[in-house]
């Protein structure tokens, strides 16, 4: 083993050196895991200075509604209701809502547990190891990226819109580019440099910032809601346009329910961001909770009264499928028209608001993908003065400036979900194993025969719903995986026992609570289409290549110099009692 920080990087042939060792280095470093103490000191005084604790409960709540409530509401309700649900898209929401709280709760107990800026990276990091954190932080870094970038242009197109102004005159169009990558926006690079100039400032001014937004957001919303209210009519909600069309509230029955569910369910994606900000957090027993379940559920209440609105608006076959609001009061009587253009200044807040918080979130993932060695330490530096990770915040921000000027945004929308969606189903695992897995005292593999048992029985329910064509046999086969997925979790359940109980806040109904949170995410990803399949593997690839080129090595490096523990609890265990931050507040 080297025994300098840095050697496998001294000189070309201390790497060609270091890369003959790959396999075992790889086999070494994958699996290694860090406990909750090292992540709160050693491997956090990386960074220099701290990040300052000023955040409180409703700072979160406003960054919560602030990264969910986007302009994406505005356009997936409408395809809800007029492809999969109809008036009933509000119990879909509903549904939607509460499944996304049941994630939300899986976050918060490593957030409570373990209250720095990582957030799945970190909670990855301490369960399933280096490698497997690397490999979803990676992607969904680049799923965070791809998606702001969306989100920046986006922007162009819905203020423009509410002021009248044609998207072609804000962008130029550069004809030696291939198609998709030959518009240039300009408008789109300003915004993304100064939401990056507000995060690399201080977190603090970004709370205000976010709230002053997400207020006028609100308020913008709580207009559409009003008029909606005031101008629909309630018969709406069970007689369609055409006579010939399904009836009643629920037009296409359950299953429409749960495929608009399935829908709208990526409306919620956002409330991940906040814990990223635990290492800001005054009182993170108090606070992280109140922040993410308080954000979900208020959310979950402004998504079901919009829905309500639109539904009373229009007949759900008569609803815009891509702009359903704005296309509902465009066809009222003249007079009602402008009612639109307000829609798309409330819709440009939200644009605003999420990207801010998206933003601050990817920073803070790679200040401590830095801090773990696996990409360069740069990274992961705070600032003295501002207590923010400038290098990391100045590096993404510019990165996905770069892709908001030229990529199309049909583009950059094929291609994100699944990073998150994946990170999504990997922290819903984890908090199952991290309960039921003491490393180095535990034997792990009845938890991960269970875990994979019903991972497997979830996918198999996913294909039969996408693929299996109606009928009795569909209806027989689903019920026997349900049953069989209910009779894997109850015999788990009875069987092997909780090997830890959380300290401070814990998710309840322990493991049924995270299974439906498995099932959900994998239930999504197979919703989604070829393109984004192919940019996981493809960016999976590239993650791993880097991995094995240089992340390893520098891990091993760090590792040699006393930074790291050794591989699987070799040395390490999980500590009875987890380490107190000097302001962690109970």
């Amino acid at each position: 083993m080297e025994s300098s920080h840095g050697s496998s990087f001294s000189s070309l042939n201390s790497y060609i050196q270091a890369l003959a060792q790959t396999p075992a280095r790889f086999a070494r470093r994958a699996g290694s895991v860090s406990t909750s103490y090292e992540e709160m000191s050693r491997v956090k005084a990386r960074s220099g200075s701290d990040m300052q604790r000023t955040l409180r409960w409703y700072d979160l709540v406003g960054f919560g509604i602030g990264g969910m409530v986007g302009a994406g509401v505005f356009v997936t309700t409408g395809r809800a209701s007029r492809v999969c649900a109809g008036p009933s898209v509000i119990i879909s929401y509903a549904i939607a809502g509460l499944c996304a709280l049941l994630s939300a709760f899986c976050y918060t107990e490593f957030a409570v547990d373990m209250p720095v800026a990582g957030g799945a990276f970190s909670y990855l990091r301490v369960t399933f190891g280096e490698f497997a954190a690397f490999l979803t932080g990676a992607n969904l870094i680049m799923d965070y990226v791809m998606s702001n970038a969306a989100v920046a242009r986006s922007f162009t197109a819905y203020l423009g819109s509410a002021i009248g102004i044609s998207t072609s005159k804000w962008r130029v169009v550069v004809h030696v580019l291939p198609d998709g990558f030959n518009e240039i926006d300009i408008f789109a690079v300003l915004v993304v440099l100064a939401i990056t100039l507000i995060i690399c400032y201080s977190t603090r001014e970004s709370s205000v910032v976010n709230m002053v937004l997400t207020a006028l957001h609100i308020l913008f919303i709580g207009f559409v809601i009003l008029m909606g209210f005031w101008k629909g009519d309630w018969k709406n909600f069970t007689e369609p346009a055409d006579p010939k069309n399904p009836s009643g509230f629920f037009p296409f029955g359950a299953p429409g329910v749960f495929n608009g569910a399935a829908m709208v369910y990526l409306s919620y994606i956002g409330y991940d961001a906040v814990s990223t900000l635990a290492e800001e957090v005054h009182n993170p027993v108090k606070d992280i909770p109140i922040g993410v379940s308080g954000s979900v559920i208020i959310v979950t209440v402004l998504y079901c009264l919009m829905s309500a609105s639109m539904s009373m608006l229009l007949p759900y076959d008569m609803i815009d499928a891509d702009a359903p609001f704005s296309a509902a009061f465009r066809g009222k009587s003249d007079g009602w028209k402008w009612v639109s253009n307000v829609i798309g200044i409330g819709a440009s807040f939200g644009i605003l608001t999420s990207l801010l918080v998206a933003m601050l979130g990817q920073a803070r993932y790679m200040c401590v993908i830095g801090r773990s060695n696996v990409v360069p330490a740069w990274f992961a530096r705070v600032h003295p003065k501002t207590s923010t990770p400038v290098n990391a915040s100045a590096f993404l921000g510019i990165f996905t400036a770069a892709i908001a000027l030229f990529t199309d945004l049909n583009v950059l929308l094929n291609l994100v979900s699944i990073g998150t969606l994946f990170v999504f189903y990997m922290v819903a695992n984890a908090v199952v194993y991290r309960r039921y897995v003491a490393i180095g005292t535990t034997n792990p593999w009845p938890t991960l025969a269970f875990l994979c048992s019903f991972s497997l029985t979830s996918i198999l329910f996913t294909l039969i719903w996408h693929f299996m064509p109606q009928g009795k046999g569909k209806a027989f086969m689903l019920g026997a995986c349900a049953v069989i997925a209910i009779a894997i979790i109850q015999l788990f359940h009875c069987l092997v026992p909780q090997a830890r109980k959380p300290e401070f806040w814990g998710v309840p109904l322990m493991p049924w609570i995270p299974c439906v949170s498995i099932f959900l995410n994998i239930f999504l990803l197979g919703s989604l289409g070829g393109p984004s399949y192919v940019r996981f593997v493809f960016f999976s690839a590239l993650a791993v290549l880097v991995y094995v080129l240089y992340s390893v090595h520098a891990s091993f490096d760090a590792e040699a110099e006393g930074s790291f523990g050794q591989k699987n609890g070799g040395i390490l265990k999980e500590s009875g009692e987890s380490y107190q931050d000097p302001s962690f507040k109970v």
